[in-house]
């Protein structure tokens, strides 16, 4: 039987509720875009034509692989982020809610410090980098990653959200000393792996078959690339400049310890939509 396009939403939105799924609202409408090749302002339009038996079929194949673990994100190839549109692959996590907790910190204190640089070291997408260049016109950003294919998304998102003049990626490691030529910068922001590894076996089916383990993997007690960071990359901060931490849930008194033992001060603990610490941030002491 023919299914107008309205109807068609609202019952792969129904099948999602049912199913558990929060953001249903949300996921619904991705997924009946993408798989009829629809904008949301064309599907809003069209709601009361008919879909071809093709286009149901489609959507309802994307809803079945949805509901098997597959992440909408890497299902239609792109998420938002702070409003920015990303292109999003398996190489690179899926941007969260709770990084934008990360991103409107660091933003705040940027958009106060005048013409600066400013690295997203771990950049995957580079969603956070991309958000605060687009937040705060004077800074210039480099996008800090240690994976090609994940750079290959950070290149594709600069260009996508026309920010090729103000940022530019970059293959590093963030286990390792920077290069002296890579400069100074004003702040430091990070999403770094931080899962145990022990735990990566034990995460929801959609984050441990789909999401690229090289993002999760934290080391032994998920705080490797704090310790790595905190020490070794101090280096490529002003006096005074800051660096911004993502962490996990309970791992926020760690950080603040390895940050304070690195000479970081007047450290801070953000939570997030969810009353879970989520940000760390520091300043370097000028002394170090």
């Amino acid at each position: 039987m023919a299914i107008t396009y309205n109807n068609l939403y609202l019952d792969i939105r129904q099948q999602l509720r049912r199913s558990g799924i929060e953001s249903a609202t949300l996921e619904a409408r991705e997924l009946v875009c993408f798989g009829t090749g629809k904008s949301r302002e064309e599907l809003s339009r069209d709601g009361g034509l008919y879909a071809s038996p093709e286009r149901e079929a489609r959507v309802r194949g994307l809803v079945e692989r949805h509901l098997a673990g597959e992440p909408v994100a890497y299902l239609i190839g792109e998420w938002e982020f702070y409003g920015l549109p990303l292109d999003i692959s398996r190489d690179v996590l899926i941007p969260r809610p709770d990084t934008e907790v990360l991103a409107e910190q660091a933003i705040a204190h940027i958009k106060t410090l005048g013409d600066c640089r400013v690295l997203d070291l771990c950049a995957g997408s580079g969603c956070v980098g991309l958000a605060v260049a687009a937040q705060a016109p004077q800074a210039r950003v480099v996008l800090g990653e240690w994976s090609d294919a994940a750079l290959k998304i950070c290149r594709q998102n600069i260009r996508r959200n026309g920010l090729t003049a103000r940022v530019v990626p970059m293959q590093t490691d963030a286990r390792e000393r920077p290069d002296r030529a890579l400069g100074e910068f004003a702040c430091i922001v990070s999403n770094p792996p931080y899962i145990p590894a022990a735990d990566i076996g034990g995460l929801d089916v959609s984050v441990r078959d789909y999401e690229p383990h090289l993002a999760l993997d934290g080391g032994e007690d998920g705080l490797e690339f704090y310790r790595s960071i905190s020490e070794k990359w101090k280096t490529a901060l002003l006096p005074g400049g800051r660096l911004y931490f993502e962490v996990g849930a309970g791992q926020a008194d760690s950080v603040l310890r390895i940050m304070r033992a690195q000479g970081f001060g007047d450290i801070q603990v953000v939570k997030d939509l969810h009353g879970i610490p989520r940000v760390v941030f520091g300043a370097l002491c000028a002394e170090v």
